[in-house]
């Protein structure tokens, strides 16, 4: 199998070079300095410093990613939320599959409210055999080649077919689910609830209020996913579940570094700068909490966490908040 992945961050080099074993892969960078650094060096010294890449890997920075993509029978789009429409409407063409990695709501447009990655390709390339490689999953650990599982979500079995195909092998396991929207929405509200558990974790408050936040935090994921049309068993999955406690609890998690920062006194801007690199969980805190209002549903862990984001609550009056609400029904 040929394939391209778009985008030379730490996901889309460690999935490129754990493919590359197998398969032919082509690493595209958009930076024509980085993709030749990363070719000289046989390593992504920015974003998996330590970790050689394959010596079968191919990296390109060609800027024609349209007829790039051609060549290939599957290409990856390992861009943040923010690269994915423009590369998904460069994409609508191919003829093959097109997975994307990123997880989050597309940062809301002229009042509108920010959408997945589905309901983007809805928009831009229709026709296109589209789906998400998700799961709960430290780029560096996988680029070391340690057990990891991940799930393929589309409506597509090609498409499915194809991730399984390229990315089953070895400490890589791959599942394959047909609930796209439920993966995107635990892929996206987990990031939410990891600065709410750093935050919770910086503050010292404990491993029973640590243990609540989390199973919480699942019930208002799987609230807001079966509104918007999801299976409620995707959430206890790998998507669901599975990446909730890895991204709350895992410190290579900058989502929750971010809620650990914030705990100690430091500015929004602060803790983003400090870490390098793109916590999706800022970005899209209040698409989750907009999309909830008008589903009419009630998030209160996210909503403190953008509360909290805003600057109109301290670290402590947000947990203040939330401990202080009225009783209800577990299952409400």
């Amino acid at each position: 199998m040929k394939i391209i992945v778009f985008g030379a961050g730490a996901w889309g080099t460690a999935l490129a070079a754990a493919a590359a074993t197998r398969h032919e892969v082509t690493l595209w960078a958009r930076d024509g300095a980085q993709a030749q650094g990363l070719d000289a060096a046989r390593e992504n010294r920015r974003y998996l410093p330590g970790v050689a890449l394959p010596a079968q890997l191919l990296v390109r920075s060609d800027p024609g990613i349209t007829a790039l993509a051609a060549g290939y029978d599957l290409a990856i789009v390992a861009t943040p939320m923010a690269g994915l429409r423009g590369l998904l409407a460069q994409l609508c063409d191919h003829p093959g599959p097109v997975a994307w990695l990123c997880k989050g709501f597309e940062a809301p447009v002229s009042g509108a409210d920010g959408l997945l990655g589905h309901e983007i390709k809805t928009q831009v390339a229709p026709q296109l055999k589209g789906g998400v490689l998700s799961g709960p999953s430290f780029a560096l650990e996988v680029a070391r080649g340690q057990p990891t599982a991940l799930v393929a979500a589309s409506e597509d079995a090609a498409v499915r077919d194809a991730l399984v195909a390229a990315f089953h092998h070895g400490n890589l396991r791959i599942y394959a689910n047909d609930d796209l929207v439920g993966v995107e929405v635990g892929g996206a509200v987990k990031n939410v609830l990891a600065i709410a558990t750093g935050l919770c974790d910086g503050l010292h408050l404990g491993l029973n209020a640590r243990a609540a936040l989390i199973t919480r935090g699942l019930a208002e994921m799987t609230r807001l996913g079966v509104a918007l049309g999801a299976r409620a068993e995707t959430f206890m999955g790998l998507s669901g579940l599975g990446d909730l406690v890895l991204t709350a609890t895992g410190d290579l998690s900058r989502n929750r570094q971010v809620g650990l920062l914030l705990a100690q006194g430091q500015s929004l801007e602060q803790a983003v700068a400090s870490l390098g690199h793109v916590a999706e969980g800022v970005y899209c805190a209040r698409t989750v909490v907009n999309r909830a209002r008008h589903l009419g549903l009630d998030m209160p862990i996210s909503q403190a966490v953008v509360a909290l984001l805003d600057g109109k609550l301290k670290p402590t009056e947000a947990v203040a908040e939330l401990m202080g609400r009225g009783p209800a029904a577990e299952t409400a």
